[in-house]
């Protein structure tokens, strides 16, 4: 029997909520909903969705925030965002939080359908065996986005945390930027491209202080290498 998967949807309009929980219950999915961000918190754990689609701006708790908090117990769960607002640094700050994916106002449903059955296609890309990962002294813990080197803990974002987990998981191996884009962003298009570059950028710095390195192999990917003895 083919599973039924389960999508939380996060809205506080309730009109539209009913369109789009009406549209993917006619797609065969189980819906549930919740019309702040701290009832989509409870429902999180009570419902165990598949894929969560949140809203941004809403009362009480915003998508961003419902999200971050979200992320501090379940790093993989796939979030699809759905926002008016237009700036890149909105939608920076979606991606920052834990989104997976986003879709702007006003939206048609087709398109909105297409998102989830993506991110649920992708979901399992890649998971981390541990919640711990520790690669030369360096500890990287996945649940709670944290990096521990030389007894000092560097707090990461949901998007650094993905990153490092591809990277120490195979350490000393080449990561193909692709295999990272798709997994962080579901999308390895030229943009993302340039972000991660920027993301690896500020990862080194964090690691600058331990004998590790993330080397760029062009035209390829990345390697997390040890290159020198922690200060």
């Amino acid at each position: 029997m083919e599973k039924k998967y389960k999508i939380l949807l996060v809205e506080d309009d309730s009109t539209l909520a009913y369109i789009v929980a009406d549209a993917l219950g006619r797609e065969g999915f189980e819906v549930s909903c919740a019309s702040d961000g701290e009832a989509g918190l409870e429902a999180v754990d009570v419902f165990r969705p598949d894929v969560v689609i949140a809203d941004v701006m809403m009362p009480r708790m915003s998508g961003f925030e419902m999200v971050r908090r979200i992320r501090a117990v379940d790093p993989v769960l796939p979030v699809l965002f759905l926002t008016a607002r237009t700036s890149v640094d909105d939608l920076v700050k979606g991606f920052d939080s834990g989104g997976n994916d986003y879709l702007r106002k006003p939206f048609q449903i087709v398109e909105l359908v297409v998102r989830v059955k993506a991110l649920l296609n992708r979901v399992g890309t890649f998971q981390p065996a541990d919640e711990i990962i520790e690669v030369s002294g360096c500890r990287l813990d996945v649940v709670r986005q944290k990096l521990t080197l030389n007894g000092t803990d560097q707090s990461l974002s949901h998007i650094e945390t993905s990153i490092l987990c591809l990277l120490f998981a195979r350490p000393n191996q080449v990561v193909d930027a692709e295999t990272i884009m798709m997994n962080v962003w579901h999308n390895d298009d030229f943009g993302n491209y340039n972000r991660l570059h920027g993301f690896i950028h500020k990862l080194r710095k964090y690691l600058a202080r331990s004998a590790l390195d993330i080397v760029n192999v062009r035209s390829v990917g990345y390697r997390l290498v040890v290159t020198k003895s922690a200060e």
